[in-house]
């Protein structure tokens, strides 16, 4: 504590903090413009309206870097003080015409008395930037505090807005002087959210809300807590809060893309199949022709019924993982006592069922061990099978912070991507050769004794059988086979090795893979042996990639585990929740989604309730996926649109979006955070926690639900992981860590047997599918930055849509070349399921003969393209490599 005087006041200030944050703590804010106290934004002093006057000093300071010392005296208004404060914002008003009269900057300068100002202006209109969707740019607005520039620099990393010009003529510029719409700009809005004069705002001009509301994204498992401005029934704008995931940052689609809700192809009536009416073929000019509107008893009574009269064995449900934990947990409550069997499943099979799978097995825990935010502490990040900056941008403008502050990064990806200029090291393998790649590493470190021993003695089983093992796997010998030179992956596994500190991030390139188990398996092996879990800056964390995966998979909507990963043949398990829940549970584990579908056609399977999921595109190999969805005796599908599923329901329940209900949510941190409701449903449409309910009573059980919180204290009294959180301090504190509120987990133990974990030897080295002379390309799938999952969300959302509204394919520039494609023409692309055509798009991340399609384009369906071989531990779909052709549509 320094102390100091201040305005007359003897006053403390904590270390670090500066005149300007000591001023507000206690209670006055100092007027500024160029400074904000968001996080990653440091002072820079240049705008001079903060200024306070120093005993003994000749000139005013900038309180917003000046930090006390001891028996300062310090004056933040006075004569001398209020008039420098005023010529400021004179200046500035003669060069500023705003757009936004609720602007920070106009309320400012009215703060201190400035209405007008008495100088002429010096510099000549500039039109209007119009040329993003999402943004408007208003130079004459701008007044050069520079932080939109830092927004775009320092926080985001991404570099678009500079300065250029000098004296009078500088002006903020996007790119070489390109328009915003025509740079590199991402659209994460962070400059629109610091500017404070209105010159970057919305497409749409300023905001005018009524109210605000405090809730979360709902797209990836980032997280990121948002507030939500409202007028009338609709949200205008979306600014990011001080959340631990995302300390007011947001990306393109949290900022801008939440107007799907009220997209005129939202259900807001139940709908039932008319009579005779086939399921085939899927109609999307004409999606609604079959069905008729109906009252809400009518079509919950049809939709029991229908389901009641199937025998147990015959029924499946597929959950959300877009949804709550309140509604994870009813809807698998549902399928195990309403339905009678552990038939239950979430896109959790589509995405990281194999990382889940092998962290149970080797460390007692499916979820991270440690939150992004720890790449802050972290020497060495090793990203693997992902691309957060597509995926997970909150999340890569983290790591880029810590890459800026010296931390190393090492992508381990077959395509190349943004974070790619940041990296040390890009290992470029060839696809689907993850563990040959990882057990070379893997070797080096034992062959060469690189190994934490102390850690590897006292807290893992089994190295003396992985030892043997990797002496099959040299860099020598496995460079030929991932097409990584021997001495570039000696010197990654050294790197890693002798680190400090070091995290590993992966996602779906590892998971989604029929030897996705081994490739994870060997990530956890890596850490195991360096030590590098259970402390600061070091850990596993497998990116979850929809918003509330991680919660639905801890709420139990999986097919073998209750809430909270036990299985369900272990007896105590199932007594504690049959105990819970009145009623015997079925103790054999139920089908995955794939197997569903599998049995689905075959026969087995008969009637489905799907409620948020959208499998007929979701699902490997659609046309199978299809035609099985198609051939139930009954479908029961529950959503906020007509999705390609719902076409081929027999009752559509119109749900609520997540701007419309009110529940608890678990971020890929394991964060548990607070939603609330933003908006009331429209027209007929129900929060879906109600239409669980209801059907869950049609089916004979004796449920009373008072809303989501009754549900909450249920799961509380259930689940080990939820016990120390209340309703009342999630209301209260928005989120908390489980458990216990620890961010860092394993710091002594792991939840094993033993308390130490295993390492378990992998052998998966080449993927199913190989190119051949019919099929000479490798197509992988994935996501893009607008679109999300199956696009049913960001497809209708207009920013969303009109930033990346066609489907391409990529395609790398030496195959463009070799097979004479133009950019931007129409080619086909066949596998040995299914065919679809696409945009050729030329991408230089990409080697020859690697294709990359996102799956979110229902015109053109990646995954009639994708392989439904599965990884036979977790039972997903090889969904990364597929092979294909590739050729000029019409030929």
């Amino acid at each position: 504590m320094t102390r100091f005087i201040l305005d007359g006041a003897e006053v403390e200030a904590k270390d670090g903090e500066t005149i300007w944050q000591v001023s507000k703590r206690l209670g006055t804010t100092l007027p500024h413009l160029c400074h904000t106290d968001r996080s990653g934004f440091e002072p820079e002093g240049n705008c001079r309206a903060c200024v306070v006057e120093i005993k003994g000093e000749r000139a005013l300071a900038a309180s917003c870097r000046r930090r006390p010392t001891a028996g300062m005296v310090v004056e933040t208004a006075n004569g001398r003080v209020d008039k420098a404060r005023r010529m400021v914002f004179e200046l500035l008003l003669a060069d500023h015409a705003s757009p936004d009269p609720d602007s920070a900057f106009l309320g400012w300068a009215g703060a201190v008395g400035v209405k007008a100002s008495r100088f002429a202006s010096t510099t000549a209109p500039a039109a209007p930037d119009t040329s993003h969707p999402a943004m408007a740019v208003r130079l004459d607005a701008c007044i050069h505090c520079t932080l939109c520039l830092r927004a775009c620099r320092e926080v985001q990393v991404n570099d678009v807005i500079g300065m250029s010009g000098r004296g009078g003529e500088s002006r903020i510029t996007f790119d070489f002087a390109q328009s915003m719409g025509a740079s590199s700009c991402v659209g994460c809005g962070e400059c629109v959210q610091a500017c404070p004069t209105g010159a970057l705002l919305p497409a749409a001009g300023p905001v005018r809300a009524e109210r605000s509301v405090d809730s979360l994204c709902p797209y990836c498992g980032v997280g990121c807590q948002v507030t939500y401005h409202v007028r009338g029934d609709a949200i205008v704008a979306a600014t990011g809060r001080d959340g631990l995931a995302n300390h007011e940052r947001l990306c393109v689609k949290g900022r801008f893309g939440f107007d799907y809700s009220r997209h005129p192809q939202r259900l807001t009536t139940p709908l039932v199949r008319k009579e005779g009416a086939p399921k085939e073929p899927i109609d999307p000019a004409d999606p609604f022709s079959h069905f008729r509107p109906a009252t809400w008893d009518e079509a919950l009574d049809i939709a029991a019924a229908g389901l009641k009269r199937l025998p147990r064995t015959a029924l499946a449900g597929l959950g959300s993982a877009k949804g709550s934990n309140e509604e994870a947990y009813l809807f698998q409550k549902l399928v195990r006592t309403g339905f009678g069997s552990n038939n239950v499943d979430h896109c959790t099979r589509l995405c990281h069922a194999s990382s889940v799978a092998a962290l149970l097995e080797g460390i007692g825990s499916g979820a991270v061990t440690a939150p992004i935010a720890e790449v802050a502490n972290a020497e060495v990040i090793v990203l693997i099978g992902a691309n957060p900056s597509a995926n997970h941008p909150v999340a890569a403008s983290f790591i880029k912070n810590a890459v800026k502050r010296g931390a190393r990064l090492v992508i381990l990806d077959p395509r190349g991507q943004a974070l790619t200029r940041f990296a040390s090291h890009h290992l470029r393998f060839n696809n689907g050769t993850d563990v040959a790649l990882l057990n070379a590493m893997l070797h080096v470190i034992v062959a060469e004794e690189l190994y934490d021993k102390d850690f590897v003695a006292a807290r893992t089983t089994g190295f003396a059988e992985l030892a043997v093992h990797l002496q099959a796997y040299s860099p020598d010998s496995m460079a030929p086979l991932c097409g990584i030179d021997a001495g570039t992956i000696r010197a990654v596994a050294r790197l890693y090795a002798r680190a400090g500190s070091a995290m590993i991030l992966w996602g779906m390139g590892v998971s989604q893979h029929s030897h996705g188990t081994d490739n994870s398996r060997c990530l956890i092996a890596l850490a195991m042996l360096c030590g590098q879990v259970g402390r600061k800056g070091s850990g596993l964390h497998p990116l979850r990639g929809q918003n509330n995966v991680q919660g639905a998979s801890d709420s139990g909507l999986i097919p073998m585990m209750l809430p909270d990963y036990g299985r369900v043949g272990t007896p105590a398990v199932r007594g504690r929740f049959e105990a819970g829940w009145g009623q015997d549970l079925d103790p054999a584990p139920g089908l995955t989604v794939v197997e569903m579908m599998n049995a689905a056609q075959a026969g087995i399977i008969r009637g489905m309730y799907v409620e948020g999921e959208n499998p007929a595109m979701s699902d490997p190999d659609l046309a199978h996926a299809r035609e099985a969805l198609a051939g139930l005796d009954h479908l029961v599908v529950q959503d906020i649109f007509l999705t390609e599923t719902a076409m081929l329901a027999d009752v559509v329940l119109p749900a609520s979006a997540f701007f419309e209900k009110t529940g608890t949510f678990t971020n890929t941190d394991r964060h548990v955070q607070m939603g609330r409701q933003v908006l009331d449903p429209p027209g007929k449409a129900r929060p879906d926690l109600w239409i669980i309910a209801e059907m869950g009573k049609r089916l004979g059980l004796a449920w009373s639900y008072d809303g989501p919180r009754a549900v909450f204290d249920e799961m509380r009294g259930l689940m080990d992981s939820l016990a120390g959180i209340t309703w009342e301090r999630l209301e209260k504190e928005g989120g908390i860590t489980y458990p216990a509120g620890k961010a860092i987990l394993f710091d002594e133990s792991f939840p094993t047997g033993d308390g130490k974990a295993r390492l378990v030897p992998a052998s998966g080295l080449v993927p199913a599918e190989s190119p051949d002379a019919e099929y000479p390309f490798l197509l992988s799938t994935g996501r893009v930055l607008e679109h999300w999952h199956t696009g049913s969300m960001t497809r209708r959302s207009d920013v969303l849509d009109r930033l990346q509204g066609v489907p391409a394919v990529n395609i790398s520039p030496a195959d463009m070349a070799r097979l004479g494609l133009a950019e931007g023409a129409m080619v086909r692309i066949e596998s040995r399921r299914g065919r679809v055509e696409a945009v050729a798009a030329a991408d230089s991340r990409l080697s020859p003969g690697a294709l990359f399609m996102p799956f979110c384009f229902t015109e053109a369906a990646a995954n009639l393209l994708t392989n439904p071989v599965l990884d036979p531990v977790a039972k997903i779909p090889e969904l990364k490599v597929s092979a294909v052709r590739l050729s000029p549509a019409g030929k």
